[in-house]
């Protein structure tokens, strides 16, 4: 752990921050602030683009929206939960704001690398597959690097980011049944394979049904929480913007501690740049790949924004982020402060919901990259049954020792995938001009493929 912890931290410190920070201004000023000035058409092409799949060329399809909740289930899991809890333990109020800023920014390279995917993304026997790995073979032309980022999201996903979806669900559920920790790892182990082993259509539908329940319910119950507390609203934004330049510390050590929390817990929490959404955005049949880059940048806002941001003012208006506790035993603290002994059970419910849907998502992140390097059925159902150990490997681990082996993941991955995105940025900006133009026109956008009569975009031209 000493380990992971020593490399990782000289990472973030040095290479991922600064990566993350200046990819996403040099996106946001060439986008012309694409996830500011195209917010309308965000939400609008969210309630347009339907959750119904459609016959065509022998094969269902995966929508826009199915593709949205898969990779919504992955943003709005625990680290909304426990990684904001963890963020505000660590460096404070302050925290908060820097995961804002990194939301702004970052929905910008959420953008970029979701219409990269949509443009180099492939034909599957069941759907529409692609991510990174797959723009960085087909459009970089440089497939070791592909292989180089599956490995990593292999890791980093289907396997080091497992430990803590299950690790914070364990933990909370042995905490407020008095159970061993193993044998509720054992259970959400067995509820796993059952839904990886149906395969993607499986996963879509599952998430599209799940994803906006358990996101609409905690909304409201953070909203009845601030109109209760609505006179201590004013004090506690005054409180974040005070610990976020350090003119208070409180619950943190300094400024730096205040800004590496808020991006990694951040990341963790919307993956912006990090290379595990575009792998949904690919699977969508889409009429332009501008269509599922708008969706991603609103996921993002949705994610840290929206439901992060719930979580952290339950958290502050509780006065509980000094007390010692960490992770999800501070938000079920909290939550019990405001509503007693229903805040817990409903914290359990949310727990489950945000937990398990973020496991199946992350799942099939690491599937679609494991038949990248091999599509051979064997390959395939190893890692399914690989799956299911590492969920159940959660129930043994500190929450401690589970996040140092996902940032230094996170770290690798981001950097890998930055540096594509950006030598390949030119296609997503002339994508969106292309998509503009369209729109100024009256037209709704579609895509031809002949706009890049260089580029290997099989996914797009009809066989």
């Amino acid at each position: 752990m000493e380990f992971f912890n020593t490399i990782s931290d000289w990472l973030w410190t040095y290479v991922v921050i600064t990566m993350l920070v200046g990819s996403a201004l040099y996106f946001t000023w060439n986008l012309r602030a694409v996830q500011f000035t195209m917010l309308p058409t965000m939400i609008k092409n969210l309630f347009s683009s339907g959750n119904e799949p459609i016959e065509s060329i022998g094969r269902r399809k995966i929508t826009s929206f199915q593709a949205f909740a898969i990779s919504l289930s992955s943003r709005v899991g625990t680290g909304n939960l426990a990684g904001v809890a963890s963020a505000i333990f660590v460096g404070g109020p302050g925290a908060v704001f820097w995961m804002w800023v990194m939301a702004l920014l970052g929905a910008s390279t959420a953008f970029m690398e979701a219409t990269l995917a949509q443009l180099f993304k492939r034909r599957g026997r069941e759907s529409f597959y692609g991510g990174p790995a797959y723009y960085m073979k087909y459009g970089l032309k440089r497939p070791w690097m592909g292989v180089l980022f599956a490995c990593l999201i292999i890791y980093g996903f289907g396997l080091s980011n497992q430990i803590v979806q299950s690790n914070t669900l364990c933990d909370a559920i042995s905490h407020a049944f008095h159970v061993p920790m193993h044998y509720v790892a054992v259970g959400l182990a067995l509820l796993t394979l059952a839904i990886i082993f149906g395969g993607i259509h499986r996963i879509a539908r599952f998430c599209a049904m799940i994803v906006p329940f358990m996101a609409f319910g905690y909304i409201l119950l953070a909203l009845y929480i601030l109109a209760v507390n609505v006179t201590e609203i004013p004090a506690m934004l005054s409180l974040i913007v005070r610990s976020a330049f350090g003119w208070e510390q409180a619950a943190g050590g300094a400024v730096g501690i205040a800004v590496m929390q808020g991006v990694k817990r951040g990341l963790f929490s919307n993956e912006a740049g990090e290379g595990s959404a575009p792998n949904a955005a690919a699977t969508a049949t889409i009429p332009h790949p501008v269509y599922q880059g708008l969706l991603q940048s609103l996921g993002v806002f949705a994610d840290t924004l929206v439901i992060c941001t719930c979580t952290a003012f339950i958290i502050l208006l509780s006065g509980l982020y000094a007390d010692g506790s960490d992770g999800i035993i501070l938000t079920g603290h909290a939550m019990e402060h405001h509503l007693g002994n229903f805040g817990g059970w409903f914290l359990m419910a949310a727990i489950f919901l945000f937990a398990y849907s973020t496991i199946i998502a992350n799942y099939f992140y690491g599937e679609t990259n494991v038949r990248y390097i091999s599509d051979k059925p064997w390959a395939v159902a190893l890692f399914r049954w690989l799956s299911g150990g590492v969920v159940l490997m959660g129930g043994f681990m500190s929450l401690q020792q589970a996040w140092s082996i996902v940032d230094l993941a996170m770290a690798l991955m981001t950097i890998t995938n930055l540096i594509a995105v950006c030598l390949l940025s030119r296609y997503a900006f002339r994508l969106l001009s292309d998509f503009r133009e369209q729109l100024k026109k009256g037209n709704e956008p579609v895509f031809n493929p002949d706009l890049f009569p260089e580029a290997d975009l099989e996914g797009w031209k009809e066989r």
